[in-house]
């Protein structure tokens, strides 16, 4: 028979092809494409549960085959909260199940929202961050206009200037888009204390027939409203002729709409021309549109006088930027968020509506609800999609920022790492930490926790901000993070391999990441919604299951298949496989111990006798944490080294491979409370070669 060392080193240095061949066996092959084809049609527990060769599937990569006859049991297991601390599944010891668990969503998944609370939070920034910007961009006009308006020399030349023209414009209420240049370049050479200047024949002259209109449509507006009140009143007086007297009413409202509207109208223009006059009398120009000799364009007086118009027109911007109407908006944008279950309800909710408009610089009035409605349930990852023919970013910043599907009905956040991972990697990371300090002090250990709980914390509140490969990758620290949640080693991980890594299709064997002898980068690339082109998207489920869940389904199944399979011929092997597979979330000598496959490996490599599992727990600890360094499982290499040990042992005591229990070789191997590294390769090999009998 070959002994266990050899067995299970030819497996580990061969992995990947001895889990190919199991993988293309027929039976496993045939349940591997069942899975695929079926998991996505599961939609409750129960379907799941009902499908045997789904559920019997997914119990086995779990190692729980065992506990698949417990469906009520395994029923709770899979709807408990994973977050609750106090939900059933928390409460088992077993880890197995946890793991179970957090392999599927049937509950604790993201709820549809209209926003997260960080989509929220960063739309109320982007909201103050735009009014503030508007304000100091007013402010920069203003600066432009005192430092280039002492260099004009003539009319033509200031209205070839857009910026100072505009200023201009804005401050006396001029519409370009109704008058033509070239009537306010006459208005600009008029002299308005001249009777006969352009400024007062063309427009001044109309005033006092405007005013005489303006009186009289007041005038009629006020008895228009006495005859309605009159008539109202009439309604309730006996007698009335109630049809008559509406009919009259509605008469008068709409000879009420038409004053109304005469009003509005001559205001309007008597406003322009007192403009006009105005803006006449703020410049110099001669009627050839030329200065006098040494004069300015503007005095300083009417320099000041356009700078406070210009001010006084922008007063809506000013007033928005206060810090009591930003936090009246805030607060009503909060309130009305709440209410937004649609696309329909969003644009039909001032409250919310013009507040995000507003945040991404957009005005409300000038864009249809039609076309907010198309922007916000485009698919963000379709090139192709209504928001990008806009061919405005500030359209996709907005349908970004809201969760809508393609019939404007709630989704989830669109989020680079769903809630259950993020928190996974942040736990991982901690357990990691700990795991390095477990050889210090309970107050250095406390300190290490508190450390990393901080970092785990940072992390969470960091990863709501990435909104692409790109962004992860150019955030270092936040990656050095991620590959020590893993078990990996940052200093050996560069940006350059991680971008080939990120770069991959997982649904490509033969991808870069997929042909990576440590499966650890595959994994981080499918914990992460990123689209083919680095972007975050929301990938769509397969039933039950995340990508990365089905992808950790299906690994832990050949797993399994490939454990058992070796068990069949040789047990040591299997335990062995299963210790590598394990070791990286071992935490304490009590994680050993309360799994007996662990503890069986443990006790063999160090050839300690069986009987010590009678012994009181914490004594057991003391010789695990006596022979073993827990933060070393956290080492490939150095659990390689311990399980070298452990084949060889396993063969020794068990005379597989060999008649000698009683070696005198077996003085190598105790005595030792280092075990990871005190003995060499060649001594396991010395002592697997020894001859049978």
């Amino acid at each position: 028979m070959v002994s266990t060392y050899f067995s299970y080193n030819y497996i580990t240095r061969n992995l990947k092809q001895s889990l190919t061949r199991v993988e293309q066996q027929p039976d496993v092959a045939r349940e591997a494409a069942y899975y695929k084809a079926n998991i996505g049609k599961v939609k409750t527990v129960d379907e799941f549960m009902k499908d045997y060769r789904l559920y019997h599937y997914a119990m086995k990569a779990y190692g729980l085959e065992d506990m698949a006859y417990a469906k009520a049991f395994m029923k709770k297991v899979l709807e408990s909260d994973l977050s609750n601390s106090q939900s059933f599944v928390n409460k088992l010891v077993d880890k197995r199940y946890r793991e179970f668990a957090a392999a599927f969503s049937f509950s604790g998944t993201a709820t549809p929202v209209a926003q997260s609370d960080n989509q929220t939070e960063e739309m109320i920034g982007l909201y103050t961050a735009t009014r503030k910007s508007r304000v100091d961009a007013l402010a920069d006009d203003s600066n432009y206009y005192s430092a280039q308006i002492g260099s004009i020399r003539t009319a033509d030349q200031f209205l070839n200037n857009d910026r100072l023209r505009n200023y201009v414009y804005s401050a006396f209420g001029i519409d370009e888009s109704k008058w033509p240049r070239d009537t306010i370049s006459q208005v600009l050479r008029s002299d308005p204390s001249e009777p006969n200047s352009y400024v007062n024949t063309t427009f001044a002259s109309q005033l006092t027939g405007l005013n005489g209109q303006l009186a009289q449509a007041q005038s009629d507006v006020s008895a228009t409203n006495t005859k309605i009140a009159d008539y109202t009143a009439q309604l309730s007086q006996p007698g009335a002729d109630v049809t008559q007297l509406k009919v009259q009413i509605l008469i008068e409202k709409y000879h009420m709409e038409s004053y109304t509207k005469s009003v509005s109208d001559l205001n309007d223009q008597i406003a322009t021309i007192d403009g006009f006059v105005d803006l006449a009398g703020a410049f110099e120009f001669l009627p050839d549109g030329a200065l006098p000799a040494g004069t300015p364009a503007q005095t300083a007086a009417n320099i000041a006088l356009t700078k406070q118009r210009f001010d006084d027109s922008k007063a809506a911007v000013y007033a928005a930027a206060s810090p009591i109407y930003e936090a009246v908006a805030i607060k009503q944008f909060r309130a009305d968020l709440l209410k937004i279950k649609s696309v329909d309800a969003f644009v039909s909710t001032p409250g919310v509506y013009d507040f995000a408009l507003g945040a991404v610089g957009l005005d409300p009035k000038e864009i249809s609800p039609a076309t907010m409605k198309k922007v916000l349930e485009s698919d963000l990852s379709d090139p192709k999609s209504y928001v990008y023919t806009l061919k405005d970013d500030r359209y996709v910043q907005l349908a970004r920022a809201f969760n809508f599907d393609a019939k404007g009905n709630l989704t989830t956040p669109l989020v680079a790492q769903d809630a259950a991972e993020v928190l996974q990697i942040a736990k991982d990371y901690i357990i990691s930490a700990v795991k390095s300090a477990s050889t210090a002090s309970t107050q250095q250990q406390a300190a290490v926790r508190a450390e990393a709980t901080k970092d785990a914390t940072a992390y969470q509140e960091a990863i709501a901000g990435i909104d692409s490969v790109s962004d992860l990758l150019a955030n270092r620290p936040m990656v050095d993070f991620i590959l020590l949640a893993k078990g990996l080693d940052p200093r050996k991980v560069s940006t350059e391999f991680l971008k080939k890594i990120f770069a991959s299709d997982l649904n490509d064997p033969k991808s870069f990441a997929n042909t990576q002898s440590d499966p650890r980068f595959a994994e981080i690339v499918a914990s992460f919604n990123f689209d083919s082109k680095g972007n975050v998207a929301r990938l769509p489920m397969m039933g039950p299951q995340k990508r990365d869940q089905f992808r950790e389904t299906q690994s832990n199944y050949l797993q399994q298949s490939l454990e058992q399979q070796q068990g069949n011929t040789n047990p040591g092997v299997r335990l062995a496989l299963y210790f590598q597979r394990k070791a990286g979330d071992v935490t304490s000598a009590y994680d050993i111990l309360a799994d007996k496959a662990l503890s069986e490996v443990f006790r063999t490599t160090f050839n300690l006798p069986d009987s010590m599992a009678a012994m009181p727990i914490d004594q057991q600890a003391k010789f695990v944490d006596r022979y073993m360094k827990i933060k070393d499982l956290s080492d490939p290499a150095k659990v390689e080294k311990l399980l070298n040990r452990f084949s060889a042992m396993y063969d020794v005591r068990n005379s597989e491979s060999i008649d000698q229990a009683q070696s005198p070789l077996l003085n190598l191997f105790q005595g030792s409370n280092s075990g990871l590294s005190s003995v060499s390769e060649s001594t396991y090999l010395a002592i697997a070669k020894l001859p049978a009998h």
